[in-house]
């Protein structure tokens, strides 16, 4: 099993490192992918990567970050997505949460990360948060790229034109909340082809292990077992059919 999606460089992860791999292991979860969310963090997850054929990480400046970051210094992530430990662009997109007063500057550094992953050929991350319609009217412009809405929590209809738009839809420990029935819903309508696994560790630990404050890579196993549940097939069917949807969208056999 695969999670497509950590923050291993997060203190509360990084700290007991060792330990988050081995629990991982055990508990059947052999690859992860950790995310960089600027440029200091995304070589902290290369770093992280080397020596580790079982981890790998993605290169890029989420848009919570923007305004932490130069936007002359973006080049720089031609040279570190080089390494062979990067196997994506991202965490990249829109964040409007709250209202956000910085849109022109998310944008401008989107369409800078855009622009690059087209050149070079490589996937994409997406974080899109009350963004969805201005994300996929960017996207438009860049037809040819593959890539993954993480942490899909949105509508039925979003959830339709993301994937009408042929991208990949990520799923959390959001799936399991008592409270998430409609976003089930979507789990249940989504193609078992364009689905990913993911927890975003620390963040959003699944029930039922909601009082482990710090979610891990290792948990994602609940992830794939609530989808199960939810398409009544079995857990180790989600495990493969996802397995091979991340090796699809970023190129690890």
């Amino acid at each position: 099993m695969i999670d497509t999606h950590c923050h291993l460089t997060d203190t509360r992860l990084n700290s007991q490192l060792e330990f988050v791999i081995t629990r991982a292991k055990l508990a059947g979860v052999t690859r992860l992918i950790t995310i960089g969310t600027g440029l200091e963090d995304s070589r902290e997850s290369i770093a992280l990567c080397r020596g580790r054929d079982h981890v790998r990480c993605t290169v890029g400046v989420h848009p919570g970050y923007v305004d932490e970051e130069k936007f002359e210094d973006l080049p720089l992530l031609r040279e570190i997505q080089a390494d062979p430990g990067v196997v994506a662009i991202g965490e990249i997109g829109l964040d409007y949460f709250r209202g956000r007063a910085n849109r022109d500057r998310q944008i401008q550094f989107l369409h800078y990360q855009l622009n690059l992953a087209a050149e070079l050929n490589k996937p994409l991350v997406i974080h899109s948060r009350e963004a969805v319609d201005d994300c996929l009217a960017i996207f438009k412009d860049f037809p040819t790229l593959k890539m993954v809405f993480h942490c899909f929590t949105g509508t039925a209809d979003e959830a339709k034109r993301i994937l009408d738009a042929g991208y990949f839809l990520g799923f959390t420990g959001a799936i399991t909340f008592k409270k998430s029935e409609a976003l089930r819903e979507v789990v249940r309508h989504t193609p078992l082809d364009r689905m990913l696994i993911e927890t975003d560790a620390p963040y959003l630990t699944p029930e039922p292990m909601r009082k482990q404050k710090v979610n891990e890579p290792g948990l994602v196993t609940h992830v794939a077992a609530k989808i199960a549940e939810i398409r009544k097939i079995p857990v180790t069917e989600v495990d493969a059919i996802t397995t091979a949807n991340a090796s699809v969208l970023f190129g690890w056999p």
